[in-house]
């Protein structure tokens, strides 16, 4: 017989969290307040991650927590294919108030993984499609239907093939690292979708283009507006739909509400969207037209946690103060600040080959010459520039495929005297650094 709980014969174990998780700083946690981390070693730290864009209001805003346990009182969860309840109603009510026009149906679920696999399995039922196209260095997520979506490096799609089938990827005008300008940049990835979709994708078989609006995991690189626009003029041509990943640039991050917003006119069929919805409580949903919503399969949506009521509660409370506080104008004005003086310290060194952003998302590359003077990406620096930071009191993260990228995350309520901090401190991380 197996030793069991009651087995005579078990003996004592101790469990501890999978080697296969990194930790990118040492921090542990004690409390957290708006956009400090204060850690069990005493030490308070800038908080420059939010939880990868999660904690959009804050850690701990009062409003968001009063809400989460006036919730806990009345309900935990209720779930929403069995019984409905009131917070997942006002949020569905209060989310038609910021969704693009037309986008009038939502469904929930928990992860912007699930919400990003939603989005895919309603675009190919809605068209009877079965490619979709994404772009180089895209993240949108971990589960295997997601991560077979992701080019944002190949640690999240290596060691568990056969992935799905189905994805093409087209190139993302990614002008920093091919040398060129934007306008040139955009006119090369363009002409390579269309020779994609002469070439290897017919359009007729194609369901959806997918896109973020700023680049995550890839590297925090804005998508140029006529990018974007490029693609929905493409999609209305060929009967594409457009997928919007605002998981991580929307809920106000870059300064408009939606990350898309900055390409003006521009509306998508399908928009996913996630981690700052709740200020950190785990939900996710997508939104489209009533209309494409109704070609979903009957029973193809739904979810044991999707729209918790606690959370539905939390975003609700996080709508809230984002609108009380005027938290989109906040992070518009705090990031052009973030970006103003990033650039600034950042300049005098030349490992540092390009600082951008848009609102409060900002990423600074590094890069080195290789033997034969090419210039390449320089991993090393930015992990030791990251690292640096720690010790500064300022936490930060790297992305980028060649993970050569530090990005800078505040949250939405962060101050303009937390900006100067923030950025003094990675002067003072760089500059401890050699590059």
């Amino acid at each position: 017989m197996t030793a069991g709980v009651d087995s005579p014969t078990r003996t004592h174990q101790t469990a501890s969290l999978s080697p296969a998780l990194k930790q990118a700083t040492p921090v542990v946690v004690d409390h957290a307040l708006g956009s400090w981390i204060h850690g069990t070693d005493g030490r308070d730290y800038l908080d420059f991650t939010t939880g990868i864009g999660v904690t959009s209001t804050g850690h701990c805003h009062p409003h968001v927590v009063a809400a989460a346990q006036a919730q806990c009182a009345k309900v935990i969860h209720a779930q929403y294919t069995t019984v409905m309840h009131p917070p997942l109603l006002e949020l569905t009510e209060r989310l038609g108030a910021v969704l693009p026009l037309g986008l009038d149906s939502v469904f929930y679920a928990n992860s912007g993984s699930e919400a990003v696999e939603a989005a895919i399995r309603l675009a190919r039922m809605a068209t009877a499609r079965p490619n979709i196209i994404v772009f180089q260095g895209g993240f949108h997520g971990r589960t295997v239907a997601a991560a077979s979506l992701t080019t944002a490096g190949t640690r999240f799609s290596a060691g568990f093939s056969p992935l799905m089938s189905g994805v093409h990827m087209a190139p993302f005008p990614y002008a920093f690292r091919y040398g060129w300008d934007t306008d040139t940049a955009v006119d090369f990835a363009l002409r390579e979708l269309d020779y994609l979709l002469q070439s290897r994708v017919a359009p007729n078989d194609t369901a959806a283009f997918l896109i973020e609006p700023v680049l995550g995991d890839g590297g925090y690189l804005p998508t140029p507006p006529r990018f974007l626009q490029g693609l929905r003029e493409r999609a209305d041509r060929h009967g594409i739909l457009l997928i919007l990943d605002e998981v991580q640039a929307g809920f106000g991050r870059t300064g408009k509400f939606w990350g898309h917003q900055h390409a003006e006119g521009l509306t998508p069929d399908i928009i996913i969207t996630a981690k700052g919805l709740a200020s950190g409580f785990p939900i996710s949903a997508i939104a489209a037209s009533t209309e494409l919503m109704s070609k979903a399969w009957p029973g193809s949506q739904g979810g044991t946690y999707g729209g918790n009521a606690v959370a539905a509660a939390a975003a609700i409370a996080t709508l809230e103060v984002i609108e009380n506080e005027n938290l989109v104008e906040n992070a518009r004005e705090r990031g052009e600040q973030m970006l103003a003086g990033l650039r600034e310290v950042c300049a005098p060194f030349p490992g540092i080959g390009d600082v951008r952003g848009l609102g409060l998302m900002a990423g600074i590359e590094f890069i080195t010459t290789d033997a034969a003077g090419n210039t390449v990406p320089d991993a090393a620096a930015a992990v030791a520039v990251q690292q640096a930071t720690t010790t500064q009191g300022l936490l930060t993260l790297t992305c980028g495929p060649s993970a050569n990228v530090v990005r800078l995350i505040p949250a939405l309520v962060v101050t303009a005297d937390e900006i100067d901090l923030g950025v003094a401190r990675f002067q003072a991380a760089v500059s401890s650094v050699s590059l």
